[in-house]
């Protein structure tokens, strides 16, 4: 996955959370919005992978892109294997903390130019587990991540007209 790009915007953020939930071989449905934008349609696959943004954090060298990740799947009310679903859910959730952590997929083991890590999170999680929360019979765990890549506030890429000055 090659990528020059240095300075990430947030379509590139959310393209990337995307892509770790498409490429996780056991999630099966994909989304991004808010809390209230998750398909809990009878049509919708589960295991579910939810990226909620929450705000963005910019400073003079980084922007922290600040997201609050779902990971779900389907209980059978009548079965009581709550427990298992859950296991199973934070496995994958911790499987895409690893992969924003030092995954290959995002070139964190390949230095070359170009290819150096562009995609930086906190070294510690805490994972809330969750049930009953939305109207059908899900169950699974959320938790915050906070996605730092390099920015550069610099007033002399912007494109204004600068023909007249502003103060009044």
């Amino acid at each position: 996955m090659a990528d020059s790009i240095r300075y990430k915007t947030y379509g590139n953020v959310i393209e990337t959370l995307k892509c770790l939930g498409d490429k996780h071989l056991q999630i099966k449905t994909t989304t991004t919005g808010q809390i209230f934008d998750i398909d809990l349609e009878d049509t919708t696959l589960f295991p579910l992978y939810h990226i909620n943004p929450v705000s963005v954090d910019v400073s003079l060298q980084l922007k922290t892109f600040n997201f609050q990740i779902f990971v779900m799947d389907i209980v059978d009310p009548d079965n009581n294997q709550e427990q298992y679903v859950q296991s199973d859910v934070l496995q994958i959730a911790t499987d895409i903390i690893a992969l924003l952590k030092s995954g290959s997929i995002l070139n964190h083991r390949d230095v070359t130019a170009d290819k150096e890590a562009r995609y930086f999170v906190n070294d510690d999680f805490a994972l809330e587990p969750f049930q009953e929360r939305f109207d059908n019979y899900v169950t699974g765990w959320v938790f915050d991540v906070a996605v730092e890549v390099e920015s550069e506030l610099d007033s002399c890429d912007i494109p204004i007209d600068t023909s007249v000055t502003c103060v009044k």
